[in-house]
Formats: C-alpha cells, sequence, structure tokens
C-alpha cells in the first residue's frame, strides 16, 4: 500500500511472493502504491512519498483507517505543524484544499475501487508489508477486506511490525489476524502450512495473534544464515501493473531501479551500534550472499525485467565484495548501474574497483565532518575519513548521498563552528543532501539508553497523535520520538553550519560547478583552484612543499609518516607547520594529526 516509491517494485512482496510459491502456494501480489499514483497524478504521489517529517501519508488514511475514532477529522494537523508541509504547496490555504480533497474524496475513492476491481473473493489470505508511512492505508484496506469477506486471514508485517509495535497493532485493531514479528522467510510459509492445515499458530515462530482476546507471541526463530538459499523475488505482477496503468513502457531498456538484497543486519552495527540508528532492531546478525550468487542474480533480472539498475537495500556493504564481487563485475563489463550503503572508510582503490563495477550511487554514512561528533555517533571513522571518501567519489564520478546531523548528547559549540570554518574549502566535493537534528527512533541506543548520555522526556514524535485513536499505546506502537536533552546546545549553535551547506549546495546549483584540481611533474604541482565564482586562482609548489603536498593526496597521513616516507631532514613540527599554511590557503583538511590535500589530480580515472 501507498507510501512507496512508486518507480521501485517491492523487494519485499517479490521474496515473499517466491517463498511461498516454493512451498507449493499460489500466490498474487498487488503493488497498490502503483493506483494511488496513478489516481493522483505520479508527480504529486512521488512528493508525498519523498516528504520527511510529520506523518502526512498516515494522517491521509487515518480518516479511512479508523472512522470515528480518528482523532483528527477537522484537519488540524496542516495548520498546527504548517512549517512541515511548507515545500507541498504555495500557501497554506492552498495545502489545506489539496490535502482535503486527496483524504475526503481521492482516499475513499482509490479503497473502494480497490476493493471492488480485486478477485478478493478467491483469497484465503491477505498479507500486507509496512515500513515507514505504509501503516494506516493497509490498516484501512484491512478492515474493508475483513467486512466485506470475513474467512479472509489477515497477517502484517515489515519494519513497522518490529519490536513491541507488532503486538500492540494487533491488539489495538481486531482486523489485524496476525503479525509476523521480524524475518518472515521462515515463519510466512510455515503460517500459510498452518492455516491450510488448520493446526495451531503456535508452531510458527514469530507470531503475534490473539488468543481468547490477548495477544499470544511465539518465540522468533533464529534469522536465516544462509542467504544464498532464498529465492530470487518476483517482480512480474509489479511489472505487469506498471505497464497497464503508463508507468512503465513496454518496450525498450528501463531506467527503473530494481531492488536486490545482497546482504542483511550489519556488522558495524554488531560490535558498534552506531547510537541514532534504529534499523534491524531485532536481526542485527550480519549475514551475506556469495559473490557468484550476487552475479547470478543480477543477470537473471536484468534479462527478465530489461532494467541494469539495481538499488541494494542492504544497510552496509560486505567487505568481502571488494575483492570478489566488484573486480568480477569489472570484469564482466556488464554496463549495471548501482547503488549500495557503504562505511565511509573506503579508500581510493576501493572506490575505483567500485566505479569499474558500475557502482553509481552510495550512501555513506558521513553524517558530520567532526572527529569529536563521530565519536559520539560511534562511528568508528574521522572526520578526515570523510573527505577523502567525498574526494576520491567526486573523481571517479559516484554520486554520494549523505547528510549532517547535530543534536548529539556531548558536543560542543567549537564542533560546529570547525566545521562551518571548513566547509567554503570542500565546495569542490559534493555537499549534504541536508543538514538537521537527529531523529529518535525505537531501536537505537539513545532511545533503548544503551547509550550511558541518552536523551531523556522521549515521547512519540507530535504527529502520532493526530494519526491514531486513544485505543493505540504510542508508546509501544512509535517509531520516532521526540525527546529533551537538558545539556543540549541552543539552535542557533548550528546557524553557521547551516548557512555553510546553504552556500555550500548552492555553489553546485551554478552553471560551472566548483572544481579544485592539481596537475603535478616531479618536485612540481600546481593546483588550479575554481571554487568561488569570480575568484579564481592558481597556485604553484616546487621542490619539498611540492613533495610533501603530494604526501597527502591519496589518503590522510601524519607528518611523522611524511617524513619517513620522503626520507626528510626537516623537523615533524616543520612539516606540520607546512600542513598548517596549507590549511589556511584552503589547500588541506587537518585533523588532529591527519592531513588531506583537498585538490583533486586533473587527469581521470587513474
Amino acid at each position: 500500500m501507498p507510501f512507496v516509491d512508486a518507480q521501485r517494485p517491492s523487494i519485499q512482496l517479490g521474496l515473499l511472493k517466491s517463498l511461498a510459491a516454493a512451498h507449493g502456494f499460489p500466490v498474487r501480489t498487488l503493488h497498490a502504491y502503483l493506483l494511488f499514483a496513478a489516481k493522483v497524478g505520479l508527480d504529486d504521489y512521488q512528493q508525498l512519498v519523498q516528504h520527511r517529517g510529520a506523518m502526512l501519508g498516515e494522517w491521509l488514511f487515518s480518516l479511512a483507517a479508523f472512522g470515528e475514532a480518528a482523532p483528527d477529522p477537522d484537519s488540524r494537523l496542516v495548520r498546527d505543524l504548517a512549517d512541515d508541509f511548507s515545500h507541498l504547496a504555495a500557501s497554506p490555504a492552498e495545502l489545506l484544499s489539496r490535502v482535503t480533497r486527496l483524504r475526503g474524496v481521492d482516499v475513499p475513492s482509490f479503497l473502494d475501487s480497490l476493493l471492488d476491481e480485486f478477485p478478493w473473493h478467491e483469497m484465503a489470505v491477505v498479507g500486507f508489508s509496512s515500513t515507514f508511512e505504509q501503516n494506516t492505508a493497509s490498516f484501512a484496506l484491512a478492515r474493508r477486506l475483513k467486512e466485506r469477506y470475513p474467512h479472509i486471514f489477515t497477517v502484517f508485517g515489515g519494519a513497522n511490525f518490529d519490536g513491541d509495535m507488532g503486538p500492540e497493532f494487533v491488539r489495538a485493531f481486531d482486523y489485524i489476524d496476525a503479525a509476523i514479528i521480524g524475518e518472515a522467510d521462515t515463519a510466512f510459509p510455515r503460517l500459510l502450512g498452518a492455516l491450510a492445515e488448520g493446526s495451531d499458530l503456535h508452531s510458527v515462530p514469530g507470531m503475534a495473534f490473539r488468543v481468547d482476546g490477548a495477544v499470544s507471541v511465539t518465540p522468533p526463530c533464529p534469522p536465516i544464515a544462509q542467504l544464498d538459499d532464498l529465492p530470487v523475488p518476483d517482480y512480474g505482477d509489479y511489472f505487469a501493473l506498471a505497464e497497464k496503468l503508463g508507468i512503465l513502457s513496454r518496450a525498450g531498456r528501463r531506467r527503473i531501479w530494481l531492488p536486490i538484497e545482497t546482504a542483511r543486519g550489519c556488522w558495524w552495527g554488531a560490535k558498534h551500534h552506531c547510537t541514532f540508528c534504529g534499523l534491524n532492531g531485532t536481526t542485527m546478525q550480519f549475514r551475506a550472499k556469495s559473490a557468484g550468487r550476487v552475479l547470478d542474480e543480477l543477470a537473471q533480472q536484468a534479462r527478465r525485467y530489461r532494467s541494469f539498475r539495481f538499488e541494494a537495500v542492504d544497510n552496509i556493504l560486505e567487505p568481502s565484495y571488494l575483492k570478489d564481487l566488484f573486480p568480477g563485475l569489472a570484469e564482466t563489463e556488464a554496463g549495471y548501474e548501482l547503488f549500495y550503503e557503504v562505511k565511509a572508510n573506503l579508500d581510493r582503490e576501493h572506490l575505483k574497483i567500485m566505479a569499474q563495477a558500475g557502482v553509481a550511487h552510495i550512501q555513506p554514512g558521513i553524517e558530520s565532518l567532526s572527529t569529536h561528533v563521530l565519536g559520539l555517533m560511534r562511528k568508528g571513522v574521522r572526520a578526515v575519513q570523510n573527505v577523502n571518501l567525498l574526494r576520491w567519489c567526486q573523481y571517479y564520478g559516484i554520486d554520494v548521498s549523505w547528510n549532517l546531523l547535530w543534536g548529539f548528547p556531548g558536543e560542543t559549540e567549537q564542533d560546529y563552528v570547525e566545521q562551518a570554518a571548513a566547509m567554503p574549502h570542500l565546495h569542490h566535493l559534493q555537499p549534504p543532501a541536508s543538514a538537521d537534528r537527529i531523529w529518535l527512533e525505537r531501536f537505537s541506543p539513545l532511545f533503548t539508553g544503551h547509550d550511558t548520555r541518552g536523551l531523556t522526556g522521549k515521547t512519540p514524535e507530535r504527529s502520532y497523535r493526530y494519526v491514531y485513536p486513544d485505543s493505540v499505546d504510542l508508546e509501544r506502537a512509535a517509531y520516532f520520538f521526540d525527546y529533551k536533552d537538558e545539556g543540549s546546545l541552543a539552535e542557533d549553535a548550528y546557524a553557521a553550519v547551516r548557512a555553510a551547506v546553504e552556500a555550500w549546495s548552492g555553489a553546485w546549483r551554478a552553471e560551472s560547478p566548483p572544481t579544485l584540481t592539481l596537475s603535478s611533474a616531479p618536485h612540481f604541482v600546481q593546483i588550479a583552484d575554481q571554487r568561488r565564482l569570480g575568484h579564481d586562482g592558481t597556485y604553484a609548489f616546487e621542490d619539498t612543499l611540492a613533495d610533501l603536498y603530494l604526501a597527502c593526496s591519496n589518503k590522510p597521513t601524519t607528518a611523522a609518516a611524511v617524513r619517513r616516507k620522503l626520507d626528510l631532514r626537516l623537523p615533524e613540527e616543520a612539516i606540520q607547520e607546512v600542513f598548517a599554511e596549507f590549511q589556511r590557503r584552503g589547500l588541506m583538511f587537518l585533523d588532529g594529526q591527519f592531513a588531506l590535500a583537498l585538490a583533486l589530480p586533473a587527469v581521470k580515472s587513474r
């Protein structure tokens, strides 16, 4: 159900269909969000999908889901939290008119047509996968299905049903017959088997269901260990419907992103859970497919669906892929375009082989350009490593999606003074997509208290009370939370960083993007600085100065290491003074004892 990206099939539905079919159960999948996108217009729908902040998508379906119990029939959300929605309409009046029509006309019409035009009478079980803002749309349809077809067994799952959330929703809504908590690879086929045989649901692991008015939860089964044993997701129903609706063409090479899962869990989080991250709530254990299986799956899905773009849904890159999968892809010259989430400690050689393999987009966990703040996050990297990642991604043509976050217990004003001062020198690198305060997520160490500096005054995020009826215990059902931090910085402490990010982003919107490039010969470096419009300049350094700069170009290094590498008689203190002068000119990034040259080689792809 809405709201998920209309230009991607659901990997949840695709995998569950293949799993059920492998166990002998006939399955149809319905990417109903395509129907809603076609109804309201693809551009308007995608704008709602991309909205972040107050839960407008959940609110739009709340009347249909909860009827008279819905807490906000008069659209107070749009008025009370107007600042959250200013990007969606030209004026508050236009926004109110738009969302009122969506909520009062388009949503009921969509649900009515969905109920009338799909052969629900043929179905014994209807499953809903829910992540982010898919709950109330799913609840609205489930409610109608149970009213018209009482024989249908409704089962829910997905990230919105992990931990305490799933049992609470089962308790609160009688049109939910059961929920699968955690991974469903084993539980879903077992549930279908139990229903077909009429056996006790207590035999199914990881289930929440009602027994005599109370919710019963069965023990979870261990996460699936061998991902190679999973079937390939089946996206056929998505493509058939998208073509029928005109969202996709029936011929030619498609530019759609195909989701692919090559790993689960997070190997870094299993050791050092990032303090703000709420992903992998009950399944942190890291597992990955073999390189051979991934190569086969990519080839099979590209042939079947005529798309060469793949979006890995993994939370973190399997390190061994740098030695087997990506070199294998580079050798095949298959022409795939890949997206991966990665840890920001990748170096030049890593990014070079990834680019050769077709990894054109990454989402690294950068989050800050302050080593102190990164330590508070437990990121396991330094700021200079983040900058180096941005450098070599720029050089090898890899698009970087990253955010700048603040609001961590223990941070100082100086952390943000220093970041704001460094940013003008980084304009030749890709800017953050956003810069804002952290969200507090269920399962994150800051929420659970596993970070001893945890935040206080945690309450469900304010828009929940406009969506869910009082019968729902939001302390158990919410994923996002508001909070207090008595020791936090005042909001104006971040003003300089906000302004610096806006200037950085503005520079990238210019007709000619900023550049900082170097050309070199033995013992000679020339740097062309075109980072500020109208302030172009050229630097030339010879002999020891040139050698010192080049020694810091490939990766962050220290004065001591440079001294040894170049066999210099200069004392370390003198080398550090040279580095400081490079920094003053905006040509180096210094981070503690580490120095990094900022200019990129003018000659490409080496």
